[in-house]
């Protein structure tokens, strides 16, 4: 069990302070499971519970308030999908492959009551701040045959997605591809738990075809499990939830908690199933697209059974028409229905857009990281032939220091001007900085850094956008 303070409470920020939404926000992270990553945890196969959320970040990071589209890649994105995640895995199972005092400790922790307290609290602020602007110029519909349209309309717009015919492209394509094999395992295994958590309860006869959907969307995913294993096996990565926890990217968090959200909810049963008819959709095409550029990264067959292991679809063999889903669904919710299985078509779109930009973004700069370390020396060059003076971040820190991976809302410059550390942005490898070397972190990049000398100082000028065009 968790450490208890005198008053009852889990040991950590206390509850008082949970009129101030940020205040909740920051007290469910004080979690033990939650602490910042040390050294050793750039990766926690054995540990589905351990969790780092960069807690120290909450003391400026707002969430009382909704985030804009356009930071929808950025700091408070990413911290904030962590802990979401961490509240909607408090209900399902999450089984760890042994036991030891310190994976039992953090699942003491992950599980107890004081967490699921804390969870009910800041679920709400969370959801709002990461959430809301997908509302953003929805037009409602009126009617069941307006609805039909306007999905038809939306399904037709959907695009191919860019990040696969990337990944063919990389010099390092299977580095990039177990990177996004990470992301797979980070969101659509939870999005197919959601939709099977959906399924238990009682439905009434005009419903039935629904509870089938739901159900058999996990049956299939409970199917495939073998194959997914052997798929995770060949990108030399295990099963375990949250083992990859530091390079899971916020977009792909926010896609599996977008559908988890939504089950949690049964009064939003409508939106979960137009999220699960935009997936059914793209599934397909997202799918076909991702298998064929894995047998050549990944050194598999191309009819090796692992390949159906990867699937980013519902699972539905036998998909009953939109009218009879539609018509069951305002039975029983009446024309409230209509307006929730629109925003879950397209908030569930535009989380897929957001995710392949992201992703794109990501492994492009991972695989030119030689490049960026060019453009740094360029950058340096240039302020210091021109004088010009730039905010700046300085970092002493000690052997082993850690980082938990991060993305910035701007540009920066790091600059070692001591000592020696290691950053990471994969499970791959990992890149080497010592004293005067100097590397490029794009904004919204995720990456984090280990001190491997006895001290480690080191210098992050902020680069603004104008300025970095003026000079690459």
């Amino acid at each position: 069990m968790a450490d208890h303070d005198q008053d009852g409470s889990a040991a950590g920020k206390p509850l008082q302070r949970a009129a101030d939404p940020d205040a909740v926000v920051v007290a469910f992270a004080s979690n033990p499971a939650f602490r910042a990553a040390e050294w050793s945890e750039l990766s926690t196969p054995d540990n589905p519970y351990r969790r780092p959320v960069r807690p120290d970040d909450l003391e400026w990071v707002k969430f009382n308030r909704e985030m804009p589209a356009e930071k929808s890649m950025r700091l408070s994105a990413l911290l904030g999908h962590r802990m979401l995640r961490n509240i909607n895995d408090l209900e399902i199972s999450l089984v760890a492959p042994r036991d030891d005092e310190p994976i039992a400790g953090d699942r003491s922790s992950f599980y107890s009551q004081d967490n699921r307290i804390r969870s009910a609290m800041a679920r709400p602020v969370l959801e709002r701040h990461l959430y809301s602007f997908l509302d953003d110029a929805l037009e409602p519909v009126s009617d069941a045959d307006e609805l039909s349209a306007w999905v038809s309309k939306r399904l037709a717009e959907t695009k191919d997605l860019v990040a696969p015919s990337v990944l063919e492209q990389l010099t390092g394509a299977r580095e990039a591809t177990v990177f996004a094999l990470i992301q797979y395992h980070g969101f659509m295994p939870a999005a197919r738990a959601a939709l099977g958590r959906a399924a238990i309860g009682e439905f009434p006869q005009s419903a039935d075809e629904i509870g089938r959907l739901l159900q058999e969307s996990y049956t299939d995913w409970v199917g495939r499990r073998p194959d997914y294993r052997a798929l995770l096996r060949y990108g030399d990565l295990e099963q375990t939830p949250g083992a990859y926890w530091q390079l899971l990217l916020g977009s792909s968090l926010a896609r599996g908690n977008h559908l988890m959200s939504l089950a949690s909810d049964a009064a939003r049963l409508p939106e979960l199933l137009g999220a699960a008819w935009l997936l059914n959709h793209t599934g397909p095409r997202d799918t076909d697209a991702f298998r064929r550029c894995l047998p050549d990264a990944l050194g598999m067959g191309a009819d090796d059974d692992a390949l159906r292991g990867l699937d980013l679809g519902v699972g539905w063999d036998d998909t009953p028409t939109l009218e009879s889903v539609v018509g069951a669904l305002i039975t029983s919710f009446g024309q409230a229905a209509l307006t929730g299985f629109q925003k879950g078509v397209a908030h569930a779109a535009r989380l897929r857009e957001i995710w392949d930009d992201d992703l794109t973004l990501q492994v492009s700069w991972a695989d030119k990281i030689e490049l960026h370390k060019e453009y740094a020396e360029k950058i340096h060059r240039y302020l210091e032939d021109n004088r010009i003076e730039v905010d700046l971040d300085t970092f002493v820190e000690s052997e082993e220091e850690t980082s938990t991976t991060h993305v910035h809302n701007e540009h920066r410059l790091v600059m070692v001007e001591e000592g020696d550390m290691r950053f990471w942005n994969n499970v791959t490898h990992t890149i080497e900085l010592t004293a005067g070397d100097k590397i490029l972190i794009p904004v919204t990049r995720l990456h984090g850094s280990t001190v491997l000398s006895g001290v480690c100082t080191y210098h992050q000028p902020i680069i603004s956008d104008d300025l970095l065009k003026n000079i690459i």
